[in-house]
Formats: structure tokens, sequence, C-alpha cells
């Protein structure tokens, strides 16, 4: 049994909900896990007493969430020794033609480049669009993206776009590392 830390960020909760998927496979397969959202790690945290460590964040307007990002940068060195994974969630990811593949692929390489991390696994997964959650303005403005992407635009219900079967599979992967 290994020690896993499942750190992530998330502004509508999809993100939180994959790590807790993440975590709960972990678990299944009888390893030690600790969820932590990285808003508010522990007082002193530190990967020292774990085994492997995986990262989620999510994407908006082109960039993961700061405090993921500080965080990341602040434990890279313990993360590049230790086995680690990197979840990207996006609506872009939710779209299959080649060019939102490459954006996707760019925006979570832009992520690594810029924390310096050099995750054994990475995952780019699609998200939600959760209207419910939105303001008014916001609400306005993710369903014209949503428009023009020929996605889902009655705003009166949310949208689940993830791939829960990728999902498992990365997790799979994750188990592996230890």
């Amino acid at each position: 049994m290994a020690r896993i830390a499942v750190v992530y960020g998330s502004s509508e909760g999809q993100t939180a909900t994959i790590a807790e998927r993440i975590g709960d496979g972990l678990d299944e397969r009888g390893h030690d896990v600790t969820l932590i959202h990285a808003r508010h790690p522990p007082e002193g945290f530190s990967f020292s007493g774990y085994d492997a460590a995986v990262v989620g964040a999510s994407i908006h307007v082109g960039k993961h969430q700061r405090y993921v990002t500080r965080f990341v940068r602040t434990h890279v060195d313990d993360l590049n020794r230790t086995p680690s994974a990197f979840f990207s969630v996006s609506l872009t990811a939710a779209e299959s033609d080649p060019e939102a593949r490459e954006t996707v692929r760019e925006m979570l390489e832009r992520f690594l480049d810029e924390t310096g991390w050099n995750p054994d696994r990475t995952f780019a997964v699609a998200g939600a669009l959760k209207y419910s959650q939105y303001g008014r303005i916001k609400r306005f403005v993710m369903k014209r993206i949503a428009s023009a992407a020929g996605g889902d635009t009655d705003t009166s219900r949310d949208y689940e776009y993830t791939n829960w079967d990728d999902v498992e599979a990365f997790t799979e992967d994750v188990a592996g590392l230890v």
C-alpha cells in the first residue's frame, strides 16, 4: 500500500469531483489516499510523507488556476522526485477536432513549462458546463462559447462531458506508478 496525495484546484466543482473519483479508485486498489485542495493545503504541507502525487487543475480563460500554479511551483522539487501525475480539466477537451486537441495539449504543456514540473503521467479530461453555478454575465459568455463550438446552450441545466472510463484508465495508470 502506497500513500498518495491527490491535490486539486476547482472553480465550479468538476475538478474536485474528478479528484475524488481518482482518490476513490486509488483507495479501492489498496492505497492510502489524502485529498487536498491546493488553495487550502494543511499547514507545513510537504510531499515527503507520500509515495506518489497526483495534481489536477481546471482551465479558465486559457489558464489553470493561479493558486494551483503557485502550489506546484512551491513543491516542484518534491514533485519531480516523486512518482507523479497531472490532470488538466477543460471544456476544450470535450471537442474532438485536431485543432482543439492541439490547444488542450498546448495549455497542459504551458502549465508544466511555467512550473518546471515533469510528471510521469499527464491527462487532459473534459469538464462540465455548470450553467446553474454561473452568474448572469458568465452564463451569457459560456453560452456564446458553447454555441460557437456547437455545444450545449440550454442554460436551464448543467452538462457533464467528463469521460469516466478515461478517468478510470488514468487512475489505473497512476496506481501503476507505485
